[in-house]
């Protein structure tokens, strides 16, 4: 009896995580998320000095049986089918990958999902794990995030739902929803963040080898990446050059004498070509070039500002903020990298 209640107070010390698993799965929306609750959890190898508080982390599956099929070929078994979890649950994660993707509304899984929502203290979703908490109604009228690739599509398919294609991760309530594959790390560290400490989370993230967590308002991917491949070597030659001359001023007219045609022709070749017109595009390179010495130097903020051509750091505060949605500062400080270079 005395060994009983000694498991019982082991258990009731624990948070208990849950990751529903419709396959198949990314693997890595899983596993990554996992990891991080297991680091925390005192499981193996752990940061020193942690909140002495644990995770106990339960795979559960909508399957027949109990095998998980991952996209990457990576089959496992999960411990319990859904509706055989019987426990108290903290935290819910639903696990992203192309089963959730084409979740069909399955009724039972919703229903089961609406129950336990009453009960739970937080009730997320990994990448497209999305589509199964909007299938149930969960998101209704909340901000949610998923793959960039797939943030239309749930648009599309669940108009209720506010679907935000920029940020890593959102909170809405109690209610917590991720960006693609990474992202998903990103997320459960903000979770363990909340329940432990900024300390707990960072010793984690280095134990992981990220840097350090990015926050869930950082932008989902570089900018450089929403411009598109020039169509002709001389656009393509041009686009190289920019990159090497950001302290010049760039402006249209500069641009299109170098390009010999008129300002106003040489906006509307440019957009065909890359998508974005001139002046966006010259603003996002030198954003991408600031990034990168932020990340990689102790250049000063002035000297960022001047060599990628912003005029001031002020200017380039702003252009941050707007592009990326935080200051160079904080970038520098989630993101920076070492070993850091002094010139």
């Amino acid at each position: 009896m005395r060994r009983s209640r000694r498991s019982l107070l082991n258990k009731n010390n624990m948070r208990h995580v849950v990751f529903l698993i419709i396959s198949p799965i990314v693997e890595l929306d899983l596993f990554g998320p996992l990891n991080v609750f297991a680091l925390a959890g005192g499981d193996g190898p752990k940061p020193p000095d942690l909140d002495k508080r644990k995770y106990k982390t339960t795979i559960v599956t909508t399957g027949e049986d109990l095998n998980i099929i991952g996209e990457c070929g990576v089959n496992m078994l999960a411990h319990k089918r859904y509706r055989d979890l019987d426990e108290p649950i903290d935290t819910l994660l639903v696990v992203g990958g192309g089963g959730a993707y084409t979740f069909d509304g399955n009724a039972e899984v919703c229903a089961w999902l609406q129950v336990r929502a009453n009960h739970i203290r937080r009730i997320g979703a990994i990448c497209t794990g999305a589509f199964v908490l909007a299938a149930a109604g969960l998101l209704d009228g909340r901000r949610a995030a998923t793959h960039w690739g797939c943030t239309d599509e749930l648009g599309v398919r669940y108009p209720k739902v506010k679907v935000d294609p920029e940020p890593v991760w959102i909170k809405d309530g109690k209610l917590y929803t991720s960006a693609g594959i990474t992202a998903g790390i990103d997320l459960a560290l903000g979770l363990v963040e909340e329940d432990m400490g900024s300390k707990a989370a960072l010793a984690i993230a280095r134990l992981l080898v990220v840097f350090l967590k990015r926050p869930g308002g950082q932008r989902q991917f570089s900018i450089a990446l929403s411009a598109q491949a020039p169509k002709t070597q001389t656009f393509a030659d041009l686009v190289s050059w920019i990159a090497e001359h950001l302290a010049d001023s760039l402006s249209v007219e500069e641009l299109a004498d170098r390009m010999a045609m008129s300002p106003r022709n040489f906006t509307r070749v440019f957009t065909e070509e890359l998508g974005v017109t001139p002046a966006r595009y010259v603003r996002q390179v030198r954003i991408e070039a600031a990034r990168i010495m932020l990340e990689q130097t102790r250049k000063g903020m002035d000297e960022i500002a001047e060599l990628c051509g912003f005029g001031s750091d002020e200017l380039m505060r702003r252009a941050f903020i707007s592009d990326i949605g935080v200051p160079p500062s904080q970038y520098r400080a989630t993101f920076e990298s070492g070993p850091l270079e002094k010139r």
